[in-house]
């Protein structure tokens, strides 16, 4: 077992500063570039931290050197341009502005990069944090270590770590009960992989394993690999028709706006919708209920999975002797509107 005195003797400095820096101590100075080299003999003799980096917030110490942030770990363009993480966004400032907190966006190089993890994390200038954007399993255990975790959506749904999501496969069950409820028996997938397979993605999953339940033949003509491209989805679309005559009565998409693109290919191949082709989709973004026609959708609750997150994070904050990692997901709900 690693000993202070043992990261002491490799850097070079004694017991009680290797103990200061490891707390946190503000009370006297210690030079960066130590303080960057006990970093790094922490990292190299794989010490665990003990009940001082534990207790920091629980401690009367800590009260003095509290930031009260909490990191949120995504690219910018996640956070305010896409429609389904910037709900996720508002929803998790307002729960954290609410209990006194404030949000640091943070991006993967701060916490691959050994100097800014020590800045950021070993010395406390956040309390905790959500993760959006993947990082390393290895950051991911030793970030646990330090602060208290929470992952949101599917880079985390695997981990061991809290998780906030939405069961993805039963979203789109949803979907493929209520179009067989409509009549249909041939019904397509548009889609996208994660991490290189579609056949991986648990809403292509959902969509199999929906289509075995009702006993319905899967064409693999019919299946769409979007890329999460609206444009890819739309030419697809476009080239499907062209080189079929039968095409299916109905489409099942993993997101609203795939479905929109391929509503616009339909249509303008003088098809109707949902007359002769069905969408549903999912998400439940502004766009689905001002598309012609308006889009049937599983509606994921965003914001309310923003405000969860930050929940569990804060709780896990207020009570860090639970370690338990917590698996939330929250409910969808089916939103029948004119495209089914």
């Amino acid at each position: 077992m690693v000993r202070l005195k043992d990261i002491a003797e490799k850097v070079g400095v004694s017991v009680s500063t290797v103990s200061r820096v490891i707390k946190n101590d503000t009370s006297r100075n210690v030079n960066p570039e130590i303080k960057r080299k006990v970093w790094l003999a922490v990292k190299e003799m794989g010490y665990t931290p003990n009940e001082h980096a534990r207790n920091l917030v629980q401690s009367a110490e800590s009260v003095q050197v509290r930031t009260r942030r909490i990191g949120w770990l995504a690219s910018p363009r996640l956070a305010n341009e896409n429609p389904y993480f910037s709900k996720m966004f508002i929803g998790i400032t307002d729960t954290l502005n609410e209990a006194g907190y404030s949000l640091l966006l943070l991006q993967p190089d701060d916490l691959e990069d050994d100097a800014l993890f020590q800045k950021t994390v070993r010395e406390q200038e956040i309390e905790g944090i959500l993760l959006v954007d993947p990082i390393e399993k290895e950051t991911l255990a030793e970030l646990k270590k330090w602060i208290p975790v929470v992952g949101m959506d599917f880079n985390y749904s695997e981990q061991n770590v809290s998780i906030v999501d939405y069961d993805r496969e039963e979203a789109v069950h949803k979907g493929i009960a209520h179009l067989v409820s409509r009549g249909h028996r041939r019904i397509g997938f548009i889609g996208s992989e994660m991490n290189g397979d579609l056949r991986g993605e648990k809403r292509f999953k959902g969509y199999r394993k929906s289509m075995r339940e009702f006993n319905l033949d899967v064409d693999e003509r019919f299946m769409i690999d979007s890329r999460w491209c609206m444009d890819q989805t739309y030419r697809l679309m476009k080239e499907l028709m062209a080189s079929c005559s039968d095409l299916p009565s109905a489409f099942m998409c993993a997101s609203d706006m795939l479905a929109i693109a391929a509503m616009r290919a339909v249509q303008e191949n003088h098809l109707s919708v949902p007359e002769d082709v069905a969408f549903v989709g999912i998400d439940n973004n502004e766009m689905a209920q001002y598309a012609m026609p308006s889009l049937t959708t599983v509606a994921i609750p965003q914001y309310e999975m923003g405000v969860v997150g930050a929940k569990v994070l804060l709780n896990q904050i207020a009570d860090q002797d639970f370690r338990l990692d917590l698996r939330t997901l929250l409910p969808t709900e089916l939103m029948i509107r004119k495209s089914t």
